[in-house]
């Protein structure tokens, strides 16, 4: 062993691994993604099965613009609905996000409800719209009859649109899903114990550490988000369970037996939390070290000197900030000594200084990984914070939709980002925020803190991920990881039928000790009279 080398003995344990380690040949494996960034997840662990030698279906909508109905990785099965998914529609997010803008402008409790009721109609129309999808396959009987007799081994689901759920019951195959958020928000709400005391609700940006005021918010904002899913979007697949399965099939217990939860989390930058055997953690699984730049984008960043550079990009969505904004951000950047590269696609803002460079495209992870970055302005998206955080470069978050005030809240918390909300957007406040970000070194550290602790671990997210899909097709499920809890009663499952027979028990006792004592006061008061 003394004259065997470094490289040998690596060599040799590599091999040892790989001969050990079971694996899977040749699998098929039938996918239900969702459209946009979430497919951009979904497409890498597609494609790092297909390159393991396992067959991969993808079931689209003929109006997806992510995801492409020829690739060399999948083929597809692709389902003509009565109207496009809203959220397939490449102007949706533009829109939705201008008209957000302008009610979160106008304040007051009115433009709240307005608020509100906008994200409810447009939440409900979209479950509406992908339940269709449901109902195109299950009337199909040439494409059910096809599903059946391909014999997959998975189904690999995004439940987001939870359509896929469904077709897997149909099919009777073990489920894995890749997510983050499901119909009630955060997945871990379905899969496992979430007490409100510490565990911020989905849609409320607060840190765990919560005052009695903040629990109290927190815990209305749980029953609020139990409202919405029960009321607003299940009904849409409750009727399709309906329809096609009988009333004896429960669409959210379905939802909730999923095999394996592939969570798109890590607790590097997720609070702490309850969590079940089923759950594998796989947060930042799309990171990865960083590229040679092109020429000219080398070039302009080597013109920063000794300042270096700063990234912006606010993914899709940047088209559907109001001009006045994108403006005041150039006059922030045209006052700072670094340069910046900015992804925009929409109109060019004013104001904007010779240190800025415009472009419609970037190599985000690349221009992450280069050594003179000195900052990230993003929106928040799970994507950038979690590229930021693998190459440890601070931020300056602009929430603009749905997680991504809860997103850059966990890493302002966790000093390591500023958060600047568009509505509030002043080129002066903009500057603070960037200069104390440039200047302050403690942000630069705790991010690289997280960036240590994000990378440390015995296995690559990403293998994970492939590990656990893996194991459900070897064993065809994984049942012994699942907790049964969901089928039960909600008064058994917080044991309130356990509190009230103790209650009733202890009641009975004390009725039987108050009136043993009376009778027995009652027996010496008599006794004590006839002396």
């Amino acid at each position: 062993m003394r004259g065997l080398s470094a490289v040998s003995l690596t060599v040799l344990l590599v091999g040892v691994s790989l001969i050990a380690s079971p694996s899977v040949h040749g699998g098929k494996i039938l996918v239900f993604p969702v459209d946009g960034s979430h497919w951009v997840n979904m497409n890498l662990i597609v494609q790092s099965l297909h390159a393991r030698g396992h067959e991969v279906t993808v079931v689209r909508t003929s109006t997806s613009w992510y995801i492409k109905e020829i690739a060399p990785h999948y083929r597809s099965i692709t389902i003509s609905l009565p109207e496009a998914i809203c959220i397939e529609e490449p102007n949706f997010f533009h829109s939705f996000l201008s008209e957000m803008l302008k009610i979160q402008k106008d304040g007051g409790a009115l433009s709240f409800v307005r608020f509100y009721w906008e994200v409810l109609t447009t939440l409900s129309v979209i479950h509406q719209q992908a339940s269709m999808m449901g109902v195109e396959i299950f009337k199909n009987k040439t494409l059910l009859q096809s599903l059946h007799d391909t014999e997959f081994d998975v189904v690999l689901i995004d439940p987001g649109l939870p359509v896929g759920v469904l077709v897997a019951h149909e099919l009777k195959l073990p489920t894995v899903f890749n997510v983050r958020w499901v119909t009630a928000g955060d997945g871990h709400f379905v899969v496992a114990p979430s007490p409100t005391s510490y565990v911020p609700i989905s849609g409320n940006a607060m840190s765990d550490r919560m005052t009695f005021a903040q629990r109290l918010k927190n815990t209305l904002y749980y029953f609020l988000n139990t409202c919405i899913d029960r009321y607003v979007v299940c009904p849409h697949y409750d009727r399709l369970v309906e329809k096609f399965f009988g009333s004896d099939v429960n669409f959210y217990h379905l939802l909730q037996s999923a095999d394996l939860w592939l969570i798109r989390v890590d607790f590097v930058f997720e609070f702490p939390r309850p969590t079940m055997p089923n759950v594998a953690y796989i947060g930042g699984f799309q990171c990865k070290p960083s590229e040679p730049l092109l020429s000219e984008l080398e070039d302009f960043v080597q013109s920063s000197g000794e300042y270096g550079f700063v990234l912006m990009s606010l993914g899709t969505l940047v088209q559907g900030l109001p001009l006045e904004i994108t403006s005041e951000i150039a006059a922030a950047f045209a006052q700072i000594p670094q340069k910046v590269i900015w992804r925009h696609t929409g109109k060019s803002p004013k104001n904007l200084g010779n240190n800025t460079f415009l472009v419609k495209w970037l190599p985000q992870n690349d221009l992450l990984g280069h050594p003179k970055i000195k900052a990230f302005v993003g929106h928040g998206g799970t994507n950038g914070i979690y590229e930021s955080i693998y190459h440890g470069v601070p931020m300056i978050g602009i929430p603009l939709l749905f997680d991504q005030f809860e997103n850059v809240l966990r890493l302002e918390v966790r000093g390591a980002a500023k958060v600047v909300h568009a509505t509030e957007l002043t080129r002066q406040k903009f500057l603070e925020v960037l200069q104390e970000v440039l200047t302050n070194p403690s942000y630069r550290e705790n991010m690289r803190h997280l960036s240590a602790l994000h990378r440390d671990k015995p296995m690559h997210p990403l293998d994970t991920a492939l590990f656990w899909i893996e194991f459900v097709m070897r064993h065809k499920g994984a049942s012994h990881l699942r907790s049964e809890s969901y089928r039960m009663p909600w008064y058994s499952y917080h044991s309130v039928d356990v509190g009230g027979f103790a209650l009733a028990v202890a009641f009975m006792m004390t009725v039987f000790v108050v009136g043993s004592l009376k009778f027995l006061c009652f027996s010496r008061k008599k006794k004590s009279k006839q002396d």
